[in-house]
């Protein structure tokens, strides 16, 4: 067999960081001097493709188009217009129809999420890449890399694609898009376990991520679709958004009202033709109206004005929405997943302790900001001397830089490093001052072989000192003093130094020791590792986090107050993210269950894991996708927050995926239905705020429209079953609906938050849209209704007024007995109060409008014409509103029983959480 042939196919699912470098390069049949042979490299890239991404078929711009009429909303709205056109009522058709194109063209600009993020994650491929080709260095296009290739790395390069790597030197890479680890990798060449997630493979670099510092040569052992990049590609390929659950509910609720008219409209024709031989035409249009008045042709219209709403508001707490339903969706959650980096931590590492021979000491800030303070037993200390050392190693050991850029702060190097800038400023060091007093003459680079940095330096006077700061294990075997605060250094007591270390890793925090040495050091040719003397003094420990967001911390209590779990998934190790959890408030801050113990999970037992653990560390993205579908399974809306191209699948895939919008990827962006403006956790707790809100006045407008909707067709149909003339007629339905729908019901999206909001359970996830009590709620209405438009029509006919008098008089009712808006604005609680009604300005102007419109109706020529109306005599009009306020308070007499009673009351708030 030929070395290429002996080449592990691309496709293979090798585990190259579990196999020895040397072993992968004969594997590929390659030269780790002298590279491929140009012309084998040649057949390689026909027999594996070109190292891109697949771009998959894409939909046209119509069949896009066309999509978005696909939904019951607008097969309802679609009914009614072509009803409407029967009608010959060709204003209010064009209307609806309007309405339907408006939201077509809506959907249609903001489709296309999933092409855009494969685009993204396409996009992060490099462009070039230097490699051997027959003993010589080329730069080539990255597409044109091969399995077997060797790739030569340097500091600030793009890897081209996934590498064994097969020589370092002191190789850092930045992973946090891939893995979710907030500080740059440290790479090796020893082969790992079997079963090591990504984060864990240091032998290992990935395709899309950057070279931080080193170098390093690397076999190409994945391209294109297999490497980890490219599995992610087709995790999110391979994922289907969901139906929000607003969409099912009200897809339900579309085919109920559909199943309601229907049975109704055959019931009433077959009575009315066999039974009462009323004529075909009246009857059909009797039967016509009957439809009309049921359908609730201006839902649609207000759902989508009432998301819009949302979306306004939201933009204004920096939650940007990429999708109108999403809106409601966030009411609906009852888990939040949210990745660890950069979501509830700000993604920059800090100083938060230290620990030195006679104290330990606190560190309050917030991330790279230089503001804050030391702290021993909560109180503020000064600049003790060992402190002071501390500070000084920090300033001048370092070789980031820390910079403000439009009001961040940012680094340039290594984030463990850039955090001990704000640590001695807070100290009350500058390093401007420091450099100037003690200039650096020598210094040994920081290299993971040793796992140190030393610097040495002058004094004004003369005097060479050596500053060192790396692993503890390395600085304390180098140490025989330590520093105390009297001044003179004392044997060292490594035993408390080690419990101490342990201590700060137990809570999640990265260790460093700090050391110095007063005189000389080294040789006059230059300082090398084996120079640093075994004399040192070691000043103490500082321990380092990327520490929880102050404001996710009362998010997260928030959450948990309105019944929301907080879920942590994150990429990194298992102690760093318990220590943190604990720290927000999730999980008791020691449980969490790893990437490799998922691995060893079946369906049925992670489902069960989900409901006891909140914390999941070293997650890969199909772990993340597994939990998020884990979750789902157990019937709960799941919101998940991320930032990494490795956490786009779950995004996807969750109910609502909610994208960092500072920090976050593109490709991550792009699988989001929400980007957080200000990657602020706290923004989501704000965010499912505004989706309760939205969801509820949604409820609000069903349960005052429906009633209305009833009574029309409850007139209609008494009027056939009993045999008297039609109250109303089709056309008169049709009028009071655009007046609930347009002047009213849209006065119902601008409801403000119910002060309660967060205070309850959220919704099951099978919760209908129209519950038990609203069931009840609307045919109480309804019946009520009904009874004062029958008695507003006959007493009008006992007057002796005429059919037309008699029917613009009971429209008047129907109109006025919508005093019931002012009921709907409270489910329970009572309306019967001016304060009650202060919070919706636009209450007033709807109620204005009706009164205009109405006037215009009942005496306008024109519209008598139309409707068939007569003028009403004006002292009818305090009869109509005497029998509109009775109705009013028959609804709150109502909703008082129901408050009074603990039963009644427990009932309808288990009918509303869908219990």
């Amino acid at each position: 067999m030929d070395q290429a042939a002996r080449a592990s196919t691309a496709g293979d699912a090798v585990a190259w960081h579990a196999i020895a470098a040397d072993e992968v390069v004969k594997r590929f049949g390659t030269d780790s001097i002298n590279g491929l042979d140009p012309d084998d490299a040649v057949a390689r890239l026909q027999k594996y493709g070109h190292n891109r991404l697949p771009e998959g078929k894409r939909r046209g711009p119509l069949m896009r188009f066309l999509a978005q009429f696909n939904n019951v909303l607008v097969y309802v709205l679609l009914g009614a217009g072509f009803i409407k056109l029967m009608l010959v009522l060709w204003v209010d058709a064009s209307i609806i129809f309007g309405v339907v194109i408006l939201n077509a063209i809506l959907g249609f600009i903001q489709e296309g999420k999933a092409e855009k993020a494969l685009e993204s994650i396409r996009n992060m491929l490099s462009a070039e890449a230097r490699t051997l080709r027959g003993g010589e260095t080329r730069l080539i296009a990255a597409e044109q890399l091969v399995p077997g290739d060797i790739v030569l790395l340097e500091s600030g390069d793009k890897i081209p694609a996934d590498l064994r790597l097969a020589d370092v030197k002191n190789l850092r890479t930045e992973e946090a898009a891939l893995t979710g680890e907030s500080v740059p990798t440290d790479k090796n060449i020893e082969p790992v376990a079997l079963n090591s997630t990504v984060g864990d493979r240091g032998c290992m670099a990935f395709s899309g991520t950057m070279v931080v510092s080193g170098r390093a040569t690397g076999v190409v052992v994945a391209t294109g679709s297999t490497t980890e990049l490219g599995r992610i590609n087709a995790l999110l390929a391979g994922v289907s958004a969901l139906e929000t659950p607003l969409l099912r509910q009200v897809k339900k609720f579309g085919y109920a009202i559909t199943a309601v008219v229907a049975a109704v409209g055959v019931l009433v024709f077959a009575y009315g033709k066999w039974v009462k031989g009323i004529d075909f035409v009246e009857l059909f249009q009797a039967v016509v109206g009957i439809a009309v008045s049921v359908i609730p042709e201006g839902l649609p219209a207000i759902i989508t004005i009432t998301l819009a709403i949302g979306v306004q508001r939201m933009a204004q707490r920096n939650a940007i929405i990429r999708q109108l339903p999403a809106v409601e969706t966030l009411g609906s959650v009852s888990r939040i997943c949210s990745d660890k980096t950069g979501t509830l931590t700000l993604m920059e590492m800090m100083v938060v302790s230290a620990v030195t021979a006679e104290a330990t000491y606190q560190v309050t800030g917030n991330g790279y900001a230089p503001e804050g303070e030391i702290t021993r037993d909560g109180k503020a200390v000064a600049k003790e001397p060992v402190l002071a050392l501390m500070g000084r190693v920090s300033m001048l050991c370092n070789d980031a830089v820390l910079f403000q850029e439009q009001g961040i702060w940012k680094v340039e190097g290594d984030p463990t490093e850039g955090a001990l800038y704000p640590f001695a400023t807070k100290l009350g060091f500058d390093r401007g001052a420091e450099l100037a007093a003690s200039p650096r003459i020598d210094a040994i680079p920081f290299e993971s072989e040793h796992k140190f940095m030393a610097t040495l330096h002058r004094s004004a006077e003369g005097q060479e000192f050596l500053l060192v700061k790396g692993a503890p294990e390395v600085i304390l075997a180098h140490c025989d003093r330590q520093q105390t605060v009297a001044g003179p250094a004392v044997p060292i007591d490594r035993a408390r130094f080690m419990q101490a270390s342990d201590q700060l890793a137990g809570q999640g925090e990265r260790v460093l020791a700090l050391a110095w040495h007063e005189g000389p050091v080294g040789k006059p040719a230059g300082l090398s590792p084996a120079d640093l003397p075994k004399t040192l003094v070691l000043l103490g420990l500082i321990g380092l986090l990327d520490p929880p967001r102050k404001e996710a911390i009362e998010a997260v209590r928030e959450c948990h107050g309105g019944g929301i779990r907080v879920t942590m998934i994150t990429g990194d190790h298992r102690i760093t993210a318990a220590a943190i959890a604990g720290m927000l408030g999730i999980g008791d801050g020691k449980t969490a269950v790893t990437g490799a113990e998922i691995e060893e999970m079946n369906e049925a037992t992670l489902q069960e894991t989900v409901r006891e653990v909140d914390v999941f560390a070293r997650a890969s993205p199909e772990h993340k996708l597994r939990l998020v579908k884990a979750i789902q399974a157990n019937r709960q809306i799941v919101a998940m927050t991320g930032d990494g191209v490795n956490d786009a699948p779950a995004l996807k895939k969750a109910d609502i995926g909610v994208a960092m919008g500072i920090k976050g990827t593109e490709v991550t962006k792009e699988a989001a239905e929400m980007i957080l403006a200000d990657d602020n956790f706290a923004s989501i707790t704000a965010a499912v705020k505004e989706g309760r809100t939205v969801y509820n006045n949604i409820e609000k407008a069903i349960l005052f429209m429906l009633p209305t909707n009833v009574a029309q067709a409850l007139v209609i149909t008494v009027a056939i079953f009993l045999g008297f003339t039609m109250p109303i007629t089709a056309p008169q339905v049709l009028w009071i609906n655009m007046v609930t729908s347009v002047a009213l019901g849209l006065v119902i999206a601008f409801e403000p938050h119910e002060l309660d909001a967060m205070n309850r359970p959220p919704r099951a996830v099978d919760r209908p849209i129209l519950t038990g009590f609203g069931i009840w709620r609307v045919i109480f209405v309804g019946l009520t209704l009904l009874a004062v438009t029958l008695w507003a029509f006959f007493w009008m006919k006992s007057q002796g007024a005429s059919d037309e008098l008699a029917r613009t008089v009971a429209v008047n009712m129907i109109t006025i007995g919508l005093f019931y808006l002012l009921n709907s604005r409270y489910l329970l609680d009572s309306s019967l109060s001016v304060t009650a009604h202060l919070g919706n300005r636009y209450l007033p102007l709807g109620i204005g409008a009706v009164v205009v419109l109405q006037l215009l109706f009942t005496y306008a020529p024109p519209l008598q014409a139309i409707f068939g109306n007569e003028a009403i005599p004006l002292r009818t009009w305090p009869w109509l509103f005497a029998g509109g306020l009775a109705f009013f308070l028959v609804v709150e007499a109502e909703k008082l029983v129901i408050r009074s009673s603990a039963l009644l009351r427990q009932a309808v708030t288990a009918a509303e959480a869908g219990t």
